[in-house]
């Protein structure tokens, strides 16, 4: 009844973890999956902060708290937010960086891979080519689902704009402020296959932008009828002043400012390489033309014959790929020239050059200062730098340099990023020593975050990882020998149990019976007439038999009871068993109990006592003893029980074999025990078991344990063979 109650318990008691469980992962996924969860949301970008954008393509990067792409690709994407967010709006103000191309934000993004209008959702943005708000959908593929609208004022580069986005059930709501003359444009449509939810994105397309106070706000539909009012108003609006309000633009004429327009290039300019030809102690003013490679932290230009520094310059507002013309004083150097005192001229936008593919000992040679390489290796060392920079040390063979990248975004790469991962990068090389300090050959001066690529990962067998699997094996092992005692206690319990209910089982059937014919018989021999001696003599011999039967069966019974295990003293066991087979005769029982006790598993515990209620038994029944001693003798690694009496004894290998000494020896080996007794005529006996104990779990007994075991069996093997000659086998 006890253990059904248990394993109700046991039962309820799981039942009510696994609904709690089910209930937190039901609670989890239900959080993940929440529309609301993250909003409202603000940017980072003034904190210089942000990790939680992923980039697709472009040259995304944090400038005075601003988001920056400084590429033309077509489609570059910069996403972020929960891709279970269904009715809210984005605003954020956007500035163009070309004289071509568009900018925008997007909604409901999902499924993004790099590439142009690779994802679903809906984007609308600013565009230049035909001075226009754009609103469409995409699905791996552009659909402009309406007509772009003109803007109300010009759209002009190097000018912000304040674009917001806004979805609500099916229905797109784009709306944009901003522009000379000010004005503002809204523009929306309704999707009846609507994509439900997704993302909010940055994108740019074959242009250049930045991006700012950027907000996601759950929307409402009063915000829907809001917008949609501003757009009727607005419409009204420009029909009654279209002629006043809206200057015609000619399609063919440039998009930048008067005092931006390009001019004609100088046929003067010069090869850069031709730079390091001139004079050190005069002067010399010249004229180059390149591709800008380098904005920040330094600005640097490019052409086919090498690179060139270009510090504190007098220029518009660049980016990456502008065709730009340089005018200043040049210093050269040993491997590039810098032109001070210098005026820049943008002569058009172009497209972000490709790298040039080189090892870390070409790089260091000099021969590739100034000029946007691709190298190569495994990452060494990481740290912050001054300014907050990313310094990272990368080891290619023998040769050494290092990585600088400007702080931003580089707090979610300074994460990800492992020692002797393999890396692949792209950036300027620069030997100038105010950023070598003399300790590596060069530097690498990365753009943004996409200029690292991790190839592959550090690899599972350093170290550290050799050091946990060990760890872990050892553990696993632990808990695998602590499982299995465990069971095999609860194997050792059951039988105990099951001894328990055989004892009263035959205490009820057995013994009652014998005690039962007993009565019986001496009723039958106190009925007897006196003049039949021979009969009552055979009944007295029946009585006896009957007696002496009804003992053996209470000593039976009282071996299978398990009380005496359950207390967990065997030496109290012990004696509690010998007093009851002395009990009324003249034999001294004396206990005895040396070292610190410890906790013995059942089994041994089981085994042990069996073999000393045998050997008291057999001690009682065959020596006559005057003196039982039963001592119980606790060592570090192991159990000693001896059962000593002052008898007869007897000569071993006399053949006095019988069936209780081969089960203590067999009880013996089932727990690897040592089993040894001790006889001779006239000096009594002596029986000795000594099982081993499991260690305690600290390492420094283990290894105690271990050397020990090693010297005991170096030094003592001859004796421990001869003592077991002596041994008795069954």
């Amino acid at each position: 009844m006890k253990r059904r109650v248990d394993w109700r318990r046991r039962l309820t008691v799981s039942g009510v973890l696994l609904v709690t469980l089910t209930a937190a992962a039901t609670g989890w996924i239900a959080w993940l999956h929440s529309p609301d969860r993250g909003l409202p949301y603000r940017d980072g970008f003034s904190r210089q902060e942000a990790d939680e954008w992923k980039a697709l393509g472009g040259t995304w990067e944090l400038v005075n708290g601003t988001m920056r792409n400084d590429s033309d690709e077509r489609g570059a994407k910069l996403l972020t937010g929960s891709p279970w967010w269904h009715n809210y709006s984005v605003e954020a103000d956007i500035d163009l960086l070309g004289d071509s191309g568009d900018a925008g934000l997007v909604i409901r993004s999902g499924n993004e891979e790099e590439g142009v209008n690779d994802y679903t959702g809906y984007y609308a943005g600013v565009r230049l080519i035909d001075n226009s708000l754009v609103l469409g959908r995409a699905e791996h593929g552009w659909m402009e689902t309406v007509k772009p609208l003109p803007a109300a004022g010009l759209i002009r580069p190097f000018q912000w704009y304040h674009l917001k986005l806004l979805a609500w059930g099916c229905q797109i709501v784009a709306a944009v402020n901003g522009g000379r003359p000010p004005g503002g444009t809204t523009l929306g449509i309704t999707d009846p296959n609507c994509v439900q939810s997704g993302r909010i994105g940055l994108r740019s397309y074959s242009s250049g932008g930045m991006w700012r106070n950027v907000a996601v706000r759950p929307a409402t539909q009063q915000d829907l009828a809001a917008m949609l009012r501003d757009a009727e108003d607005r419409s009204s609006s420009a029909a009654e002043n279209e002629t006043s309000q809206n200057p015609e633009v000619n399609p063919n004429s440039s998009l930048l400012d008067e005092d931006q327009e390009s001019a004609p290039s100088n046929p003067n300019t010069l090869a850069i390489a031709r730079l390091r030809l001139m004079s050190v102690a005069q002067p010399v003013t010249a004229s180059i033309r390149g591709v800008v490679i380098l904005t920040e932290p330094r600005l640097y230009v490019e052409d086919s014959t090498g690179g060139v520094y270009v510090p504190d310059p007098k220029a518009p507002l660049l980016k990456v790929g502008d065709e730009v013309e340089v005018t200043g004083v040049v210093h050269p150097g040993d491997f590039s020239s810098t032109m001070v005192n210098a005026t820049v001229k943008v002569l058009w936008a172009g497209t972000p050059m490709p790298p040039l593919s080189v090892t870390a000992a070409q790089a260091s040679t000099g021969s590739y200062d100034a000029t946007f390489i691709e190298v190569r290796g495994h990452l060494a060392h990481k740290e912050r730098g001054p300014g907050n920079t990313l310094v990272l040390r990368i080891d290619e063979g023998a040769q050494s340099f290092r990585a600088i990248l400007n702080p931003g975004r580089s707090d979610y790469l300074y994460s990800r990023l492992k020692p002797n991962s393999t890396l692949r990068l792209r950036g300027i090389c620069v030997v100038d020593p105010a950023l070598t300090h003399n300790l590596t050959p060069f530097v690498l001066l990365l753009r943004s975050n996409e200029d690292l690529d991790i190839i592959a990962g550090p690899p599972w067998w350093s170290t550290a990882h050799v050091i946990a699997i060990v760890l872990a094996i050892v553990m696993l092992v632990l808990v695998g020998v602590v499982l299995y005692h465990r069971v095999e206690n609860w194997r050792l319990r059951t039988i105990l149990e099951e001894r328990g209910r055989l004892a009263h089982e035959m205490h009820d059937t057995l013994a009652q019976s014998f005690a039962g014919i007993g009565f019986q018989l001496q009723a039958i021999r106190n009925g007897l007439p006196s003049g039949m001696p021979a009969l009552q003599e055979q009944l007295e011999l029946a009585s006896n038999l009957v007696r002496h039967s009804h003992e053996e069966a209470r000593r039976s019974i009282a071996s299978l009871r398990s009380e005496s295990l359950e207390s967990g003293d065997l030496v109290a066991g012990l004696e509690s068993c010998a007093r009851r087979l002395v009990e009324g005769g003249s034999v001294q029982v004396i206990s005895e109990r040396q070292g610190e006790p410890r906790p013995i598993p059942l089994r041994i515990t089981d085994s042990i006592y069996r073999i000393g209620q045998e050997a008291v038994a057999n001690a009682v029944r065959h020596a006559r003893p005057t003196r039982l001693t039963i001592r119980l003798t606790y060592r570090d690694d192991s159990v000693c029980l001896q059962i000593e009496d002052d008898g007869s004894g007897f000569v071993p290998g006399s053949g006095l074999l019988g069936f209780g000494i081969r089960g203590m020896r067999r009880r013996a080996q089932s727990v690897a025990a040592a089993f040894r007794i001790d006889s001779e005529p006239g000096r009594g006996t002596k029986v000795t078991v000594i099982a081993a104990l499991p260690p305690r779990l600290t390492l420094g007994a283990w290894s105690g344990i271990l050397w020990r075991r090693m010297r005991e069996h170096s030094i003592d093997a001859r004796p421990a063979r001869t003592a077991n000659s002596n041994l008795y086998r069954g």
